[in-house]
């Protein structure tokens, strides 16, 4: 894991003695909107827009699931990094073996063999971490945005000419309620289990797994008695915590130490994560080869050997039962 410095790439990772053990999550930079009309200078147009991801990210994983539901697929292309993250931090082959791995596309817009050239192309004095999902616009070779929760909801309203309008991820009636619940979510769930993870002092650790477990308690507590977090309908909160719930036995649980539960201690949490599964178009964004390599064979500051452990065992296709419940009106 590395970061640019005025357009240098310098491999480092996260600093966390000037914070007091803390992980803190940089901002991202690129925050321009594409609009259906054109109005932001970033018009939606179909095979204009390309999307950078990787298939082990979860905040990366969100717009591939929006793109798939809202059946953007033949509208915005997608190429993929290789799930090994080294010195160069994200790459189209694997930097070790100059081999790309089985699921990576290598870069077939711009050409560069990593992820950060393709930031100084857009922006050369970029100085900040080299980061997926990346939405680049083909048509100015110009980084759009590389905010997830931003991209997801361009992807859900703003190419609806070419998408399927009967799905509607972010409603305007709920977005206070969505935005509510999304807030709670990323802070104590979706980055806290990296606060976990990246912790390099005890007690902050503690502080943070303690919150991320009463986190999904509540949750819990919730999805036993409605189908969805908010409203009547799937929802991007919805998706927003899948990715991480994902994740969590395969990697957080023992990678991050996040071990209080397992996540198939908590029933509708698990069931609400193979729903989410099972979902049309799901499916073919799932790729847990580069979700446990990505992790276990990149982070050796906490895996030093780099060994992939071969379970747990899941089976996403399982009954989820869910379909009785009340949504939440």
């Amino acid at each position: 894991m590395g970061l640019l410095i005025e357009g240098r790439w310098t491999d480092q990772w996260y600093d966390t003695k000037s914070t007091g053990g803390r992980f803190v999550r940089q901002e991202s930079a690129f925050r321009g909107k594409v609009t259906a009309d054109g109005s932001s200078g970033f018009k939606a147009e179909p095979d204009r827009y390309h999307l950078y991801v990787s298939y082990a990210c979860p905040w990366a994983h969100r717009t591939l699931i929006v793109r798939a539901l809202k059946k953007l697929e033949d509208v915005i292309s997608v190429d993929v990094v290789d799930p090994f993250m080294g010195a160069q931090g994200w790459t189209f082959d694997d930097i070790r073996t100059g081999i790309r791995s089985p699921g990576a596309t290598g870069d077939r817009v711009n050409g560069k063999a990593a992820l950060h050239e393709v930031y100084t192309l857009a922006k050369p004095d970029y100085t900040g971490r080299v980061t997926v999902p990346v939405l680049w616009d083909k048509q100015t070779r110009a980084i759009v945005n590389n905010e997830s929760a931003e991209i997801i909801r361009m992807l859900n309203s703003e190419f609806d000419e070419w998408a399927e309008r009967s799905v509607d991820l972010s409603p305007a009636d709920l977005l206070p309620q969505i935005d509510a619940i999304n807030a709670e979510v990323y802070d104590r769930v979706n980055n806290g289990v990296y606060k976990a993870g990246f912790a390099t002092d005890q007690a902050v650790y503690e502080e943070a797994v303690t919150g991320l477990f009463e986190m999904l308690d509540r949750l819990e507590a919730h999805l036993s008695a409605h189908r969805w977090l908010v409203g009547d309908q799937l929802t991007e909160a919805d998706i927003r915590l899948f990715t991480t719930l994902l994740r969590f036995d395969p990697v957080y649980h023992g990678h991050f130490k996040c071990n209080l539960r397992a996540l198939r201690e908590y029933p509708a949490l698990w069931g609400f994560t193979r729903e989410i599964a099972q979902l049309p178009g799901v499916a073919a964004t799932i790729e847990m080869t580069h979700i446990k390599r990505h992790y276990y064979e990149s982070h050796r500051t906490i895996n030093p050997t780099g060994i992939v452990p071969k379970g747990p065992v899941l089976d996403l296709t399982a009954p989820h039962g869910r379909e009785q419940l009340p949504e939440m009106r």
